[in-house]
């Protein structure tokens, strides 16, 4: 695609209930791999970035999105649960993109990801986890901030991240509860390859392995990196990420 086809200001997609969808999509080469930023994240994080770039080199399709509430994309972030976020995915998708994806889940991304060919298995050519975080309203808080949301309807945590604290909605958690997928095998034909940090602070390693064991695919590989922490964005992470990207391609 020619820069002057890839305009610097995002395009947008309406939902059925009018909010906007902020996206950039190039065309290209074979399927379109589209990556599904974090939790608090946006399609202009630096992996989102680098990925987009290997794919303008290569030739290759490309999607960057931001779901409702984030970045560019019109309504309130403390609205969004993961059955929305997942249909803002589809909805992008089916109306933007033609033929087989290549689904890269970053995080919470990653659990998105899941869900996301679960309900298109048909379209997908490949995914690749980044720390994929599936089922962490399960494992990923505490007894006591369990109880903090039943009652409060909310949680606020420090985030090494952000300088704001991240919130976690009672309606978010519970989508999450409702959308586990790690207690059952995720029935899934396609090359899969999850890469994990070792020293990730946020999304415990085994969660890779149980992830591993979950999907039903005998094209997988479990990429651990010993010194790897949460956003495996070192210059190191992201060289691997794209020669992963590639041996899918």
């Amino acid at each position: 695609m020619a820069i002057a086809d890839y305009p610097d200001d995002p395009r947008f997609l309406d939902r059925d209930d009018g909010a906007r969808l902020a996206y950039r999509h190039r065309t290209g080469s074979g399927p379109t791999f589209i990556f599904l930023p974090g939790y608090m994240s946006d399609m202009e994080g630096s992996k989102a970035l680098a990925i987009d770039a290997w794919a303008e080199r290569e030739g290759k399709a490309m999607l960057r999105l931001d779901y409702t509430g984030c970045g560019a994309s019109d309504g309130r972030f403390e609205d969004g649960t993961l059955e929305i976020w997942r249909d803002d995915v589809l909805h992008l998708i089916n109306t933007v993109v033609a033929g087989p994806v290549v689904l890269i889940g970053s995080s919470m991304g990653g659990w998105l990801m899941l869900l996301v060919a679960k309900a298109i298995s048909h379209r997908i050519a490949g995914l690749a986890g980044i720390a994929a975080a599936p089922d962490f309203t399960d494992w990923g808080f505490s007894d006591a901030e369990k109880a903090t949301l039943l009652t409060e309807g909310r949680l606020y945590q420090r985030s090494d991240y952000y300088e704001e604290p991240s919130v976690t909605t009672l309606s978010f958690w519970r989508s999450g509860e409702n959308n586990r997928v790690l207690d059952d095998r995720i029935a899934l034909d396609c090359p899969v390859r999850l890469l994990q940090g070792q020293c990730d602070e946020v999304v415990p390693w085994k969660v890779a392995l149980r992830l591993g064991e979950a999907l039903t695919t005998a094209d997988l590989r479990i990429l651990l990196i010993k010194d790897g922490d949460h956003r495996l964005s070192r210059e190191s992470d992201i060289a691997l990420l794209l020669t992963v990207l590639a041996e899918i391609a």
